[in-house]
C-alpha cells in the first residue's frame, strides 16, 4: 500500500512540473508578443552597394526584362525601412520601394531576402524584440501582399542588440529604429 502512495506522489509531482513548465512558457510568450502599440509613419532608404555593370547604386528601379540584372540587382541589394517611435507602420513612400522589391522576389524564385527587425535602445530586452519582430513582420506582410513567394522571405528580430548609430539622442534613436532587407 505503501507503494501505491508514493508513485501517486511522484504522478502528481510529474503533473505539477508539467504545469509550471507550461506557465513559464505560456508567459514567455506573452512577454516577447509585446502589447498593442499606436501605429505612425514610416521611411524607405536604399543603400547604394554597387551593381556590376557600371551602376554606382540601387535608385528603386530594376530591369525585370533583364534576368542577369534581375540576379545581379538580388545579390547586391539592401534596403532600409526606417520607422517612427513604437511603429511598425508601413507608408506609401516606404511602400512604393517595397513594392519593387515585392515585385522583384515574384520575378525570380532563386532571390530570397532576410528582413532583420531593429529598436533603439529605450524600452525594455522583451519588448524591443517584439518590436522588431512586429517591423519585419510587417514589411514581410507587405512584400507578401504584393506577390513575393512567403518561402523566399526570412524574418528575425534583433531588437535593441545592433544599433546602426550610437547615441542617446533622437539622432541615433531614429537611425536604430529599422527593418533592413538584405539579399
Amino acid at each position: 500500500m505503501s507503494t501505491d502512495v508514493t508513485l501517486s506522489h511522484i504522478s502528481s509531482k510529474n503533473r505539477f512540473a508539467k504545469i509550471a513548465a507550461l506557465a513559464v512558457l505560456s508567459t514567455a510568450v506573452a512577454l516577447t508578443t509585446g502589447c498593442a502599440t499606436k501605429r505612425a509613419t514610416s521611411e524607405v532608404v536604399v543603400a547604394p552597394l554597387g551593381i556590376p555593370g557600371g551602376q554606382n547604386g540601387y535608385t528603386g528601379n530594376i530591369d525585370l526584362n533583364n534576368s542577369s540584372a534581375v540576379i545581379a540587382a538580388a545579390n547586391n541589394l539592401q534596403a532600409v525601412v526606417y520607422f517612427d517611435f513604437d511603429s511598425s507602420e508601413i507608408t506609401s513612400q516606404s511602400a512604393s520601394v517595397l513594392a519593387q522589391h515585392a515585385n522583384l522576389l515574384s520575378s525570380n524564385p532563386a532571390a530570397g531576402v532576410l528582413i532583420a527587425g531593429h529598436t533603439d535602445e529605450r524600452g525594455s530586452r522583451e519588448y524591443n524584440m517584439a518590436l522588431g519582430e512586429r517591423r519585419a513582420q510587417a514589411v514581410s506582410a507587405y512584400l507578401t501582399a504584393q506577390g513575393a513567394t512567403s518561402n523566399n522571405i526570412q524574418v528575425i528580430s534583433y531588437g535593441e542588440e545592433r544599433p546602426a548609430a550610437a547615441g542617446n539622442d533622437e539622432a541615433a534613436y531614429s537611425q536604430n529604429r529599422r527593418a533592413e532587407l538584405s539579399y
